[in-house]
């Protein structure tokens, strides 16, 4: 029964989460006493995806290096870059500009696998991409916010640094000893933990949107426009590059949904704990819209994909 749920909340996860940012919006109250709460509920997400990776997940790493490191290092270059030449673009103030940044400098959210599979790209690269930058992200993310985010407001690599890892690596460190340690106690939890997960991130977003509200309203148009460029472009920029490196065609979808989805949960925590409110906006909005765009991206090319197995079908029956 648990698995059925669980397996259910996985499938339908991005619709809860669309359903609580627009609880949060519409009835802030519901949400607004989780805000203390956001950085332990990550950490158990975090602490989930530390029990539910396996070795099995590492395997591609070390037998096709090359799509996780091509992947690895577009998500932390294109989402920067592109973060900081929209915020100078559009000439932000400076607490727009941070969770901006914030956003590009965080590593790929774990919704990335569930699209992934829902475009008939390579999930197993998904899944190694996103626990490969996860898990570097305590070092890249304060380091790329230090040197890019400096001009606007002062950043602290250490006290990122420390943010980081109780939220994100300490967490999966955990989840990944009791695996080792207890796997009959891991393997257990393997038919609750989805549903945690969802439950988790579905109430971390309605939080964030309802802790915002003002601001968002405030904001505008403006902020949408600013956040649907980046991701969109992150999706465009991501899946060209995967080209010119003469990746497959399930590697580059996978690629271009890793580097345009992002782990915004964690950019909105980060600007509660460490800037002003309104840097948690962007990643908040972010949230939103990348559970519009993922979706519509990955039906794209689902049906692509279902086209052209109808062509290959007869063809193949021809032959016999």
């Amino acid at each position: 029964m648990l698995r059925q749920i669980g397996q259910f909340a996985s499938k339908t996860f991005l619709l809860w989460m669309l359903l609580t940012s627009f609880i949060g919006f519409v009835l802030p109250s519901a949400f607004t006493t989780f805000t203390p709460w956001i950085p332990y509920l990550l950490g158990i997400v975090m602490l989930g995806m530390g029990l539910s990776i396996r070795l099995e997940d590492f395997k591609i790493v070390f037998k096709y290096p090359k799509p996780v490191i091509i992947g690895v290092v577009l998500q932390y270059t294109i989402m920067p870059l592109l973060a900081y030449f929209i915020v100078k673009l559009f000439q932000l103030p400076p607490e727009v500009a941070i969770g901006v940044l914030l956003v590009g400098c965080c590593p790929g959210g774990t919704s990335s696998n569930v699209i992934s599979y829902l475009a008939k790209a390579n999930v197993a690269l998904s899944v190694a991409v996103t626990s490969v930058s996860t898990i570097l992200s305590p070092f890249v993310t304060p380091s790329l916010m230090f040197l890019m985010a400096h001009q606007w407001m002062d950043v602290s690599f250490m006290s990122m640094f420390e943010s980081v890892s109780k939220i994100v690596l300490i967490p999966i460190i955990v989840g990944l000893v009791i695996q080792r340690l207890f796997y009959k106690v891991a393997e257990k939890t393997d038919d609750i933990l989805p549903l945690i997960s969802v439950i988790a991130i579905s109430v971390i977003l309605g939080t964030v949107v309802a802790s915002s509200k003002t601001l968002i309203v405030e904001t505008g148009l403006l902020i949408f426009a600013v956040v649907i460029l980046h991701n969109v472009l992150g999706y465009v920029i991501g899946y060209t590059l995967s080209a010119l490196f003469k990746l497959n065609y399930e590697d580059k979808k996978t690629l271009s949904i890793e580097v345009g989805m992002q782990n915004s949960s964690l950019a909105a925590s980060l600007a509660t704990v460490h800037f002003n409110p309104l840097a948690a906006v962007p990643g908040a909005v972010f949230s939103f819209v990348h559970c519009i765009t993922g979706p519509t991206l990955a039906r794209y090319w689902s049906s692509r994909f279902d086209k052209q197995q109808k062509i290959i079908k007869p063809l193949k029956q021809t032959k016999v």
